[in-house]
């Protein structure tokens, strides 16, 4: 008796989001100007202001993917994320250094308890260096 698993949104989710990431080119072969790339990230809830986490890193840039994309931390979130992709184009297109901003999470939370789906809204700070 085989045992087939239940569908799963959110992984069948990452599994096409980690495809399209990996099929992209990688920075230095898009953007071949830039040098240098520091990434802050800072995760909070909807409300922006419980801190859930935050990633800081220097991108190797012959390895990340020109596709710029960042999960959502929430567990329940499915179809949502951050994609900074445009605003990592914009900021190299007009030479910028520093690029700060905020996103929200356009995903869905699903709630088994109550059987319904929510706007996720998580919040994500960023800040982006760059070098030339």
């Amino acid at each position: 008796m085989a045992h087939t698993r239940k569908p799963n949104p959110r992984i069948e989710y990452r599994l096409l989001q980690s495809g399209r990431i990996q099929d992209s080119a990688s920075l230095a072969s898009k953007y071949p100007k830039l040098k240098s790339l520091k990434v802050d990230l800072e995760y909070f809830d909807s409300e922006g202001v419980t801190r859930n986490g935050g990633i800081k890193y220097k991108a190797n840039l012959e390895n990340a993917k020109s596709l710029f994309w960042f999960n959502c931390v929430s567990g329940e979130c499915v179809g949502g994320d951050f994609d900074l992709s445009g605003e990592l184009s914009r900021a190299i297109a007009g030479r910028r250094k520093i690029v700060m901003g905020e996103l929200r999470c356009q995903g869905v939370k699903h709630n088994r308890e109550r059987k319904d789906h929510v706007p996720c809204q998580s919040l994500l700070r960023y800040k982006l260096s760059l070098g030339y």
